[in-house]
């Protein structure tokens, strides 16, 4: 058994993390995971309302007696959602950690260690990293640019982005973006790491939430099969290639790329559609490059079970027979 100052922080079995996906933190996935001996994730924003994740947070109780958490992503837009009341619901409902990312957490650190909530803050940079521990969370999570989603501008791969960030940090860390495998986690841990958070991974499990055909495209694709979009104006997005992705790319590619001439094209609500209907072209969805180390579909109790005993084996009887 791999222990390291996740596992004992956060009283998880493995230092394996599900972290939060718009529609896909659902309860179902995030009690396997639970129930796998690893910590996931419930996705807040995937949720019409607090009231909605207050009652998916008591299905996913229902389901494991073991620690999960909600992810609350604050996210730059003009018609912010009612934060305050999200952050309400999930205190409200018991939840003992919450992993934060997006912009500046600041206005709900102090609420959440209020009612002894551990935090757990996602960043893209060594600089926000620190930023986000002089604010008190209790969790790093660093995203390299391999990641699904929002890799931010810089481009720091992990291979550089952990260890630097492994430098300076005082606190737990959790290395994100391309991971997928016993291999990913063994040098995670390596490069100063104390565990990893996978999301295209934990996508394409049995009880993940989305179409059948869509993990079917995953394990079809490989490293090269994402794409980066809204690149012109500084919100990059990483995502699986497909006609609406080469279309985004086009349009940016002309020149002057305003978020009007691409909000019908890259609208959160398309991407929805992809997941619930498996029409691949319909939207453009979030998957990282870890894609390419993907080649099935087990459930998270096999996934888990899989990557944990192989990194055994590989710090055995790999590396020790090194020495």
């Amino acid at each position: 058994m791999i222990q390291t100052r996740i596992t004992k922080l956060l009283g998880i079995e493995h230092p394996i993390v599900q972290g939060g996906m718009q529609w896909v933190g659902r309860a179902r996935l995030v009690a396997a995971v639970a129930n796998a001996g690893a910590l996931g994730f419930i996705t807040a924003l995937t949720q019409p309302t607090p009231a909605d994740l207050e009652k998916e947070v008591k299905l996913c109780k229902e389901l494991t007696d073991r620690p999960f958490g909600v992810n609350l992503t604050i996210l730059p837009t003009l018609s912010p959602p009612p934060y305050a009341e999200y952050r309400q619901a999930i205190v409200e409902s018991g939840i003992k950690i919450v992993e934060t990312a997006g912009n500046n957490p600041f206005e709900h650190i102090s609420e959440f260690k209020k009612h002894g909530i551990k935090i757990v803050h996602k960043c893209t940079t060594v600089r926000h990293a620190v930023k986000a521990e002089s604010m008190g969370v209790d969790v790093i999570s660093i995203d390299g640019f391999e990641c699904a989603g929002h890799p931010g501008e810089d481009d720091i791969p992990g291979l550089i982005l952990i260890p630097a960030a492994a430098d300076v940090l005082k606190i737990p860390l959790i290395a994100s973006g391309g991971f997928a495998d016993a291999r990913g986690l063994v040098a995670a841990l390596a490069l100063g790491a104390d565990g990893i958070s996978m999301g295209t991974r934990f996508m394409c499990t049995v009880e993940s939430p989305i179409h059948q055909k869509v993990k079917e495209q995953i394990v079809a694709n490989n490293e090269r099969s994402t794409a980066l979009i809204l690149r012109t104006l500084r919100n990059t997005s990483r995502v699986a290639k497909n006609a609406v992705s080469r279309e985004v790319i086009s349009i940016e590619s002309a020149g002057g790329a305003k978020i009007e001439n691409l909000a019908h094209l890259v609208s959160g609500k398309r991407g929805k559609v992809v997941f619930e209907t498996g029409d691949v072209d319909h939207g453009v969805w979030s998957a990282g490059m870890s894609q390419g180390l993907i080649h099935d579909i087990p459930t998270c109790q096999e996934l888990v079970a899989r990557i944990v005993s192989e990194a055994e084996a590989i710090i055995h009887a790999r590396l020790e027979g090194m020495l």
